[in-house]
């Protein structure tokens, strides 16, 4: 689905990304975890084409990004952090969004709107808005459409408890149908309740690359934040 080769990416004289060679299985859930500053969120970006990388390729369906951009319609994207227009509605957000989707059929929205209680916000200003409920917003965007790659940055960062186990939930559903997901977290308990793969980025480099089950099993440890934690160890 989505082929990462030889990536870099500079802000200046901080490299940030040092050569990224990365597959992200057709099907699957591929948890992207690694200290602030690693390069996580700049490897979203990248693909998403938020951000010109340096050197590399990305290929999403054998399709070299660079040289087309309609390939962002087949993904749904859900920020760490949501900013929206201030002075309007929740709703005109979402129908702005709708609009600007050259009015690709929203074939989720009541469901997501049900799912996240968000009925009693739709017509909140932005602003008026607490940080979790923006959040549900953002979800609400990312899953809008029946996209076939969904990037998902800190997607529960911010959520009450409900509304997080609601959204693992729906990402698994959406995975059950097909749907690749990449999802950047800090947090190694809850990518192993959901995820397929592992990939630990360290200082722009990845030092891990492996099924989840597999690399608890090779390290001999009980659950995937003691087999990272030995892991690094070691390497330091």
């Amino acid at each position: 689905m989505v082929t990462i080769k030889d990536l870099y990416k500079s802000y200046g004289k901080l490299e940030v990304l040092k050569g990224i060679n990365l597959s992200f299985e057709r099907g699957k859930i591929t948890a992207i975890v690694g200290p602030n500053g690693s390069g996580k969120t700049t490897l979203m970006k990248c693909i998403l084409g938020l951000v010109h990388f340096n050197k590399g390729k990305i290929l999403i369906d054998s399709n070299d990004v660079s040289s087309n951009f309609n390939y962002r319609e087949l993904i749904g994207y859900m920020p760490q952090i949501g900013r929206y227009p201030e002075n309007l509605k929740a709703i005109e957000i979402i129908k702005l969004i709708i609009e600007l989707s050259n009015n690709r059929k929203p074939v989720n929205l009541d469901y997501l709107i049900d799912l996240f209680n968000f009925q009693p916000h739709l017509n909140k200003f932005v602003k008026n808005l607490s940080g979790g409920t923006i959040q549900k917003l953002s979800a609400i965007l990312a899953f809008l459409f029946d996209s076939k790659l969904y990037i998902l940055d800190e997607p529960t960062a911010g959520l009450d408890p409900i509304a997080t186990v609601d959204i693992k939930n729906l990402i698994t559903k959406k995975r059950e149908e097909g749907a690749t997901f990449a999802v950047v977290s800090h947090q190694l308990t809850e990518v192993e309740s959901f995820a397929d793969n592992l990939v630990f980025i360290l200082e722009g480099k990845i030092v891990i690359d492996s099924p989840i089950k597999d690399f608890i099993t090779t390290t001999g440890k009980q659950n995937l934040e003691e087999a990272v934690i030995d892991f690094l160890k070691v390497q330091n």
